[in-house]
């Protein structure tokens, strides 16, 4: 009978390199499929940040017609939120209402115009989406 416990040797106490690779596999299966699944949330994200960004300047614009009984029009655009307007009507009591005009989550500027077509007796503001162009996919669709 031993004494003491017989320790493990060095080469059985240590990983081999199959089984760190077999880990690391195992491992970039998993992140990858991760990958894979969070892809489609990106585009979901981003439509609901537009309807949130909608929302806001909605918002402001509303205010906007409170104080000057009427909305910027479309040659003084959203940066009559943040800037005094100099075209005509100038509002008599304007404040800032932005501190700058969000652009959409693909880095286009919103779109905006009053009177709108699609609302003539309000206005209209949307986005021209991922595509860019003028179309019948623009968000939000209201």
């Amino acid at each position: 009978m031993r004494p003491f416990p017989s320790r493990p040797s060095r080469r059985d106490a240590a990983y081999t390199l199959f089984e760190i690779m077999l880990v690391l596999g195992i491992i970039a299966v998993l992140v990858g499929s991760a990958i894979y699944l969070l892809v489609g949330n990106v585009d979901v994200a981003r439509i609901q940040r537009v309807d949130a960004d909608y929302q806001a300047i909605t918002t402001q614009l509303k205010t906007y017609e409170m104080m000057n009984f009427t909305f910027p029009t479309t040659e003084q655009g959203l940066n009559a939120l943040v800037t005094r307007p100099t075209i005509e009507p100038v509002p008599k009591r304007w404040t800032q209402l932005l501190q700058s005009v969000p652009l959409d989550p693909w880095g286009t500027p919103y779109r905006y115009a009053y009177p709108g077509k699609k609302n003539p007796a309000s206005f209209d503001l949307y986005s021209l989406g991922p595509d860019r162009q003028e179309s019948d996919d623009d968000l939000p669709k209201k």
